[in-house]
């Protein structure tokens, strides 16, 4: 699936607003867990009453529901609303055009936004709690003969383009010496994809969980593990350029970045709730949920330089397999809005 530069809010199926969310306080009797969360900084900013966020929901990650159920943003001082993308390139789009002020996606999207000049910036990294579970990989239909990453050369994958699948399928037909041109990559958004799949039209699918999950559930076979060295288990926050140049709402929105690294923190604690936030987002059962969470359970912190490495080698392998037509140097699309040594696993949020 292509790109699109046209105005994102106007892409039908890849975004959907939700409800606003009104710093109110709770309706029910019980208080939210995290409803009255502030630090001390934020307390008193009436400056920032003037401003709504727009979070970008990647594929229904919970954050919608998770900030209704913890309460995280009832005593903003500002409203928050979500918008739903059914994989990353959407959402950087949107990013980069203003349409939303945040978001969470894979590793690749960020490079390929970049290619098209898009104006964002690369803003925290989520990191996996469960970096030896893999959080996508590239499966194939039961009954196939497929074996090895070598298997795949002349054969058709399943791909949604410019995500984080997508790299690692360029990258397990690097690791065997293959390239896009021995293998027909076949891009399709997720939903394309799994009736492709499922129709026997691909030989192979590249794609995370809980479609993953999902699918090997019901017979399909794991080929290529998306781990280490050839796949990352990190993702990154994305903000718009015109949220972070502005001083006053650039504060403002590095305190929405650390509620919603707050309510994910609670529900890392709280995998009961967290798996029925996702099955309701998603609208997945709830067990498929359960079996997909060590993919969503992640901790929040600033971008490090290790990280920038290796989106940098990403990028260029992209370069080098001509998915991208312009080098992008990483360095200059990371603006960090949380400050050094903050990590999301170590806030207290055992209540």
């Amino acid at each position: 699936m292509s790109i699109r530069t046209t105005g994102v809010l106007g892409l039908v199926g890849l975004l959907a607003l939700g409800s606003t969310l009104v710093a109110c306080g709770s309706e029910s009797d019980t208080a939210a867990p995290l409803s009255n969360f502030a630090e001390a900084s934020d307390a008193k900013h009436p400056e920032w009453s003037k401003y709504t966020f727009t979070i970008g929901d990647n594929g229904g990650d919970g954050s919608e529901a998770l900030a209704k159920l913890t309460g995280v943003f009832d005593n903003a001082p500002y409203k928050v609303k979500f918008a739903r993308f059914t994989y990353g390139p959407p959402l950087v789009q949107a990013a980069a055009s203003g349409d939303i002020d945040l978001g969470s996606v894979g590793n690749v999207p960020p490079i390929t936004g970049a290619a098209k000049e898009y104006g964002f910036k690369i803003v925290a990294v989520n990191r996996s709690l469960t970096p030896d579970q893999a959080v996508e990989n590239i499966i194939v239909p039961k009954g196939s003969k497929l074996r090895t990453a070598a298997d795949l050369k002349g054969k058709r994958i399943a791909v949604p383009q410019g995500s984080s699948a997508h790299g690692l399928a360029l990258n397990a037909l690097k690791s065997v010496g293959l390239t896009p041109k021995d293998a027909e990559l076949v891009f399709l958004d997720p939903a394309a994809g799994a009736t492709a799949f499922n129709t026997g039209k691909v030989d192979a699918w590249s794609i995370w969980n809980p479609q993953s999950a999902i699918a090997v559930k019901n017979g399909a076979r794991v080929l290529v593990k998306g781990l280490p060295p050839i796949d990352q288990t990190s993702s990154y926050y994305v903000a718009s350029d015109k949220s972070l140049k502005d001083k006053t709402k650039r504060a403002a929105l590095t305190d929405v970045l650390k509620r919603l690294s707050r309510e994910f923190a609670w529900a890392v604690k709280h995998p009961d709730q967290y798996a029925r936030a996702l099955s309701q987002e998603q609208g997945i059962p709830l067990a498929d949920a359960k079996a997909s969470l060590a993919a969503y359970s992640n901790r929040v912190t600033p971008v490090e330089q290790s990280d920038i490495e290796l989106e940098q080698k990403l990028a260029d392998t992209f370069l080098e397999a001509g998915q991208i037509t312009k080098e992008v140097d990483v360095k200059s699309i990371t603006d960090n809005l949380l400050p050094a040594g903050y990590d999301s696993s170590e806030l207290k949020v055992t209540s």
